[in-house]
């Protein structure tokens, strides 16, 4: 069987999520699915774009980085090609998250993380 790559979701920083949301809702139209504090999920017809909080420190992982999702079915055979490629460990694969996906992540050589994702809702 063979991955079919799906979609590909920009996950973007953001330093108040609440503030955030409104300014996405009142000046591009998306609305929100899912938010906390931390993360936030907005939707506009077939359009995803996710927020991710991040303290712009030297301890968060993502300074100076970018964060994108990519959406796959099945994730399996995708997981394992890029095992065999030495890109990311036999462990690294997490199934059923709390989020409803399988998952697994890795970082580009400019601290870029690209997470690969089979969405299960």
């Amino acid at each position: 069987m063979q991955t079919t790559l799906l979609s590909i979701i920009p996950v973007l920083p953001s330093a108040d999520i609440g503030r955030d949301l409104r300014w996405y809702r009142e000046k591009t139209g998306f609305e929100t699915h899912v938010a906390d504090s931390m993360y936030a999920v907005l939707y506009r017809e077939n359009l995803v774009i996710h927020l991710q909080w991040h303290a712009d420190t030297p301890e968060d992982p993502l300074l100076g980085g970018s964060v994108i999702r990519i959406a796959v079915s099945p994730i399996g055979p995708f997981f394992e090609e890029l095992v065999g490629r030495g890109a990311v460990s036999a462990g690294s694969l997490r199934m059923e998250t709390p989020w409803k996906t399988h998952e697994f992540g890795l970082f580009d050589l400019n601290g870029n993380a690209l997470f690969f994702m089979e969405d299960l809702g």
